[in-house]
Order: structure tokens, then C-alpha cells, then sequence
């Protein structure tokens, strides 16, 4: 790293003006968007060399360059479903967007910025997409900055839209399409024992959902309902998927994993619980949701360390209760570093072929993409002593995983006092 990079790393002087203060946050902004764009072609460099030694090894021509996304996301600290789309990008802004680059070599333009004009031209020829490269991302010839690093996102979005729409409104037509086979529904974790449920629905569906989620609300406050538009939303969204009856007449029977000590279930301790596929949750939040509905409760057994008792099995395929226990152990996500996708394959972190037994020690909850992945060329795993695992990657980089800790007991948080004496020793060992 050069002089001139060190020191602007090192933070600005105390003392430094507001106008010197905004000069360093403006360069900072700068080195990152460069950061990025060399990102990208290491990226690119990295598929090229990837590709090349997997084909030297005779790898079949549909494989080639499967698990470059999961190294990419390893080193970049992402998930691999990220680091695909990482990848993907460099490859088009490489290839095919010398201009978006170039303003990203030069800082003026983010990797976001960048994502978005790839992303809204994507169903173009390379041809339509270099128009639009040049359009928005070449210098003026006044010697101006490019019109795309002056834009507002939405403004970059609807420039680029309008392009492609001029250019070839047959391709994004199609494209509008066959958006419609990507529809479903997610659900992830939100503050304060809740979540965010969120539905990618054709427009038309969208909005009649809304709509008549909205005429609910507006019939219920005119009916003097207490609660507010939002709140008479949400419950009836609730109300008519799950068919359960506002005066609580009707509930539904599910199944939510409720992970909790003995202790916490009877109320002799306030342990936090996990909910598989949201993380912890107060304990008396537990016991309340419990009486909420018909809950499916599923008895989980612990050691006198308090971890979930292991269960193994002779057959190469995991059966049906070792798997579901591999899943409530792991918290239900992949156990993949930054990967938060939801498992769907029990694997052997050692192979089976390799002498790897079908046990809860040597298995894991991978997600589709990092099971794929891990059987790619030069990949090796093994389970560490602690209940880690260690991923060696095709360039010798090693990875640990570390165990799952959705279900053991949490150390008492530090006093007052004790955090104090914590800090006077840190103090005391850095000016020693």
C-alpha cells in the first residue's frame, strides 16, 4: 500500500477543520470505489486461472469454474449467493462496461452504482449494454464528469431504464416476463421479536393484495376498531393465510422449533431461546408464544454440559431424525462463514468416501450453493475437535467455522465493576 493510501487510512489529525474533515471522508469514498473496481478484476483473474487449472485436470467443460463464487465470497466476508452476484458483476463490468469501470478505477462511481446500470441492462445485446456504458459512463466532451457519477440512484435507475427501453423494448418486455417465474415469498429476522415477511409478486397481484388488505383496514376504523390502518393490515394478512379467527375461536396448529432449557420452559430461568430461523428471543416471550397456538413441541435432550446429545448412523444417507437434529443444531442456516441461507442438505463435512462417518460430529446444514461448491476440484473439509469446521480452499486458504452455539447457555454478562477492571488491564497490557 502506498504513502499516500497508509496515511489517509490512518484517520485524519485531531485538530483538523470541518473542511479538512470532509476533504478525508471524500477521499476515503474514492479509495473504496477503487478498491472495488480492483476487486472485481482480481475476481475475473481469479475465474480465468480457476478455469484453466480445472480444465488441465480434465474437469467436464459444465463444470468448469464451480467453486471461484464461494472463494470470492470466503475472502470478501459475504455469502456465496453474494459472492455470485459479485462475481458475475466484475465479469460484465470487465467485458462489456470498459466506461462503468473506468469511472470506478477513477472513484467516482460505487460498486452499488455500478450493480444498478449492469442490472437494468442485463437482457441487452453486449452491443445495447456498450451504448449505454458510453451514454452514461463516458466523459463528457467538455471534459465534464460522466452524466452517471452526477446522478441520485433512482435517477441512475430510470436513466438506464429509459435507455433500454429506447434501445430494444422487445428484450425488456420479455424480460418483465419471465420476472414473473421468480415470484415467492421470504421471511427474515426484524428488531424486537419480530420479522419482516416480504412477497416478490407480478404487479397486478401485488397491488390487489394491498389493496385489499387496505380495504380491510378502511371497513374495520370505520367500524370504530381501535387499532391503527397498519395494525388491522397485518392482523388480517395473518388472519387469512393461516385461517386463524380474530376472536381467537380458531388457531392454527404449526410447528415452530423452539429451542429452550427445562429451566427457561418452566419458568425457573430466563435463558434466552432460539426460534429456528430467527435467533434468540427473550424466554418469557418463549413460554408466551407457546400458549399463542397449537404449537407442535418437539423434546430436545441435552448432556450436563447442556449440549444437544449426538446421534449417529451406519447408512451413508442421514436418516430422517439425525438430519432433522444436524438441523436444529446449526441453527438452521448454513454453517458456511457469512453464508445465512437456509440448509437444505445434511452433509458430511468429511466425505463419506473418504472414510467420513454419518455422524453428528462429521455432519453439517449446507445450503445448495456451498454443498456444490465444496465438491468442486482441490476443496477439503474436516471437522474440527470443538465442533468447528476447517474448509481448506483450492489455494490452500483455510476457513473455520465456528461451532454452532444456538443451543448452549450464555456466560452471565460482565458487572459494572467487572467491565471496568476488564478495561483498566487491556489499558495496562497495550501501554506495556
Amino acid at each position: 500500500m502506498n504513502e499516500a493510501v497508509d496515511q489517509l487510512l490512518a484517520g485524519p489529525p485531531l485538530g483538523a477543520s470541518e473542511g479538512e474533515l470532509v476533504d478525508w471522508i471524500s477521499r476515503l469514498e474514492e479509495v473504496k470505489c477503487t478498491a472495488e473496481a480492483v476487486q472485481a478484476e482480481a475476481a475475473v483473474r481469479l475465474e480465468e486461472a480457476t478455469r484453466a487449472r480445472q480444465a488441465d485436470a480434465g474437469v467436464p467443460a459444465r463444470k468448469l469454474g464451480e467453486g471461484v463464487a464461494s472463494q470470492i465470497a470466503l475472502a470478501r466476508r459475504v455469502s456465496p449467493a453474494k459472492g455470485a452476484k459479485l462475481l458475475g458483476l466484475a465479469k460484465n463490468l470487465v467485458a462489456e462496461m470498459p466506461h462503468t469501470f473506468g469511472l470506478m478505477k477513477a472513484g467516482l462511481f460505487s460498486q452499488w452504482q455500478a450493480t444498478i446500470l449492469a442490472r437494468e441492462t442485463a437482457c441487452l445485446s453486449i452491443e445495447d449494454r456498450r451504448v449505454i456504458d458510453y451514454q452514461l459512463c463516458a466523459p463528457e466532451p467538455d471534459g465534464q464528469p460522466a452524466r452517471a457519477a452526477t446522478m441520485g440512484l433512482r435517477q441512475l435507475e430510470n436513466a438506464a431504464k429509459k435507455l433500454a427501453i429506447t434501445l430494444d423494448q422487445e428484450s425488456v418486455v420479455n424480460r418483465a416476463a419471465n420476472a414473473e417465474k421468480d415470484r415467492r415469498v421470504s421471511v427474515r429476522p426484524a428488531p424486537d421479536t419480530m420479522t419482516w415477511l416480504g412477497a416478490l409478486l407480478p404487479v397486478k397481484d401485488g397491488v390487489a393484495v394491498y389493496a385489499a388488505l387496505d380495504q380491510a383496514a378502511k371497513a374495520a376504523q370505520a367500524a370504530g376498531d381501535e387499532r391503527t390502518r397498519g395494525q388491522v393490515m397485518a392482523d388480517t394478512l395473518v388472519d387469512r393465510v393461516t385461517g386463524r379467527t380474530a376472536d381467537g375461536s380458531t388457531k392454527p396448529r404449526i410447528e415452530v422449533k423452539i429451542v429452550m432449557t427445562a429451566d427457561a420452559l418452566t419458568n425457573d430461568s430466563d435463558q434466552p431461546a432460539m426460534i429456528e430461523g430467527y435467533g434468540p428471543v427473550p424466554a418469557i416471550w418463549a413460554r408466551e408464544a407457546l400458549n399463542d397456538a397449537e404449537v407442535f413441541v418437539r423434546r430436545l435432550f441435552t448432556d450436563p454440559a447442556g449440549q444437544l446429545v449426538a446421534m449417529e448412523s451406519h447408512s451413508r444417507r442421514a436418516p430422517d431424525g439425525l438430519a432433522e437434529f444436524i438441523a436444529t443444531r446449526d441453527g438452521g442456516v448454513c454453517r458456511t462463514n457469512g453464508c445465512d441461507a437456509p440448509i437444505r442438505n445434511v452433509d458430511h463435512v468429511e466425505r463419506h468416501a473418504d472414510g467420513g462417518a454419518t455422524s453428528a460430529e462429521n455432519l453439517q446444514g449446507l445450503c445448495e450453493r456451498c454443498n456444490q461448491a465444496k465438491e468442486a476440484l482441490g476443496w477439503q473439509a474436516r471437522p474440527g475437535p470443538d465442533g468447528s469446521i476447517i474448509t481448506i480452499t483450492p489455494t490452500g486458504h483455510i476457513y473455520v467455522s465456528p461451532p454452532p452455539d444456538t443451543w448452549r447457555p450464555d456466560p452471565p454478562p460482565l458487572s459494572r465493576a467487572e467491565f471496568v477492571l476488564r478495561d483498566v488491564l487491556l489499558d495496562h497490557r497495550l501501554a506495556a
